[in-house]
């Protein structure tokens, strides 16, 4: 009699992982139906057609045009602020996509150059930053929320999100390009 409880004991328990497992489906199958309806209502306001020129000088010296850029390969751009405790969490997965794609970051309101750059080296951040103190390319694109991230190709916005944004997101939607 013995085995039988141990069989039935055996089947229960892998009958009530069966369910964590598909709640936990369900439960991420939520959350990115979320995540899209969220990304699509904060970005509402970026531009689509028309769209203004991402052109600046990086911290390092670099003349930087997204749109040429973005001719070869994807390009990942990255609106951010030093002041901003969701960036804390989004700049390293940033700084390792960097190691892989082109990316290039406005860093808005932050300061100046110097402190950015300072900000910078300290953090241990190597993606090429270009130091948006008074908001301006901030204001071309209506952006309002940081973190906030696009991805461009072929010199078209392609992606956007906004808030955190993990690491594996970021590589989907390059991938996706």
């Amino acid at each position: 009699m013995m085995p039988e409880k141990l069989n039935t004991a055996g089947v229960g328990f892998l009958s009530k992982i069966w369910g964590w497992g598909k709640q936990l489906a369900l439960f991420i199958l939520f959350a990115i139906v979320i995540t899209a309806v969220m990304d699509i209502w904060r970005g509402r306001d970026i531009p689509r057609d028309n769209l203004p020129d991402i052109k600046g000088v990086s911290l390092t010296g670099s003349d930087i045009d997204i749109k040429a850029m973005s001719q070869d390969q994807a390009v990942l751009v990255y609106f951010w602020g030093t002041w901003c405790p969701v960036c804390n969490f989004v700049s390293p997965a940033v700084d390792t996509m960097a190691n892989i794609y082109p990316v290039v970051s406005i860093a808005m309101n932050s300061g100046p150059d110097d402190k950015m750059s300072q900000y910078l080296s300290h953090k241990g951040y190597e993606f090429e930053t270009i130091n948006d103190s008074n908001n301006e390319i901030a204001r071309d694109w209506s952006v309002q929320l940081t973190p906030t991230l696009m991805v461009f190709k072929d010199g078209e916005l392609i992606h956007y999100t906004t808030g955190f944004t993990s690491l594996p997101g970021m590589w989907w939607r390059m991938l996706l390009n």
